[in-house]
């Protein structure tokens, strides 16, 4: 009986060694494929405009091509420019989608009224409706009110609401804090705004990191809206400056896969920096309502 017991207990930690060896092979493989893109990219800022499209593909670039290309691509448009329009629209969307969809959110998950529920239902299905089909109503409307070449279509949306989804986070997550907090809040004299912001919000910092990082990914990487609604050369924004480098510089890719990288690293440091607290947000928002 010892003896059976012994080899079932090493067959059983055989089987959980192997479960986690092909569980890492699976992983490291899809790491691969992920990868893959970006490190092209990298190598092909680093190589030479007739190295990039040389055959057979030459991964790592020989001679090393370090500053000129990232240089050249930065100079060869106003990207300090589109930078200073790129962090003014990205900031907006990092301070108010937070703060705004907080606000709703606690509107939703904490505040009784009427048709509450059926309210929150409308803004779900906001969600299931497909870009292209608010997409020309929407440019109507803000050409209608004078917001075309402006940022204000994209700014003042999120300020006003946050987004769906953003609500949806941000509700669900005060949905898991205690009622008995707010109970004993209203028993000191807090009104609901009183409890919303001295409660609620310091509670609600993992979740308002990962609105705040989802947002900053969002508005920095936006192509469609600028592209839609800014037409002034100096409003453009860096994805758009990117994407009109492929116009006028159509043979030197070493130089737009340059401008490229150093348009994704502050993504990059901002991911890894907070991975954290996205982690975290995700985790603690669940699935209660």
């Amino acid at each position: 009986m010892i003896i059976t017991g012994e080899r079932m207990a090493h067959r059983h930690t055989a089987k959980r060694y192997a479960g986690l060896i092909a569980t890492h092979l699976v992983l490291i493989l899809f790491s691969i494929v992920f990868i893959l893109p970006f490190f092209w990219m990298l190598s092909g800022a680093l190589k030479t405009s007739q190295q990039v499209f040389s055959f057979p593909i030459q991964w790592l670039p020989n001679p090393v091509v370090w500053t000129d290309n990232f240089v050249k691509g930065w100079t060869s448009r106003p990207f300090n420019r589109y930078l200073l329009n790129t962090l003014f629209i990205t900031l907006v969307g990092v301070v108010s989608r937070p703060l705004a969809s907080s606000l709703v959110g606690y509107g939703f998950a904490r505040c009784h009224f009427p048709g509450r529920d059926f309210l929150f239902v409308i803004v779900l299905a906001t969600m299931m409706l497909p870009m292209q089909v608010t997409m020309i109503p929407l440019f109507v409307i803000y050409k209608n009110i004078g917001w075309i070449n402006t940022y204000y279509p994209l700014t003042v949306p999120f300020v006003l609401g946050g987004g769906p989804f953003m609500i949806f986070l941000m509700r669900q997550f005060f949905l898991g804090i205690p009622g008995e907090l707010e109970d004993a809040a209203r028993v000191d004299g807090c009104n609901s705004l009183q409890i919303y912001y001295r409660i609620f919000l310091p509670l609600a910092k993992p979740a308002l990191s990962t609105v705040a990082i989802l947002s900053f990914m969002y508005h920095w990487n936006d192509f469609l809206w600028p592209l839609i609604y800014i037409n002034d050369e100096k409003k453009k924004t860096l994805v758009l400056g990117l994407e009109s480098m492929k116009d006028m510089y159509a043979g030197s890719w070493n130089q737009i896969m340059a401008v490229a990288v150093l348009i994704l690293l502050p993504c990059m440091m901002i991911f890894f920096l907070f991975q954290k607290y996205f982690v975290q947000g995700i985790s603690t928002t669940g699935l209660k309502g």
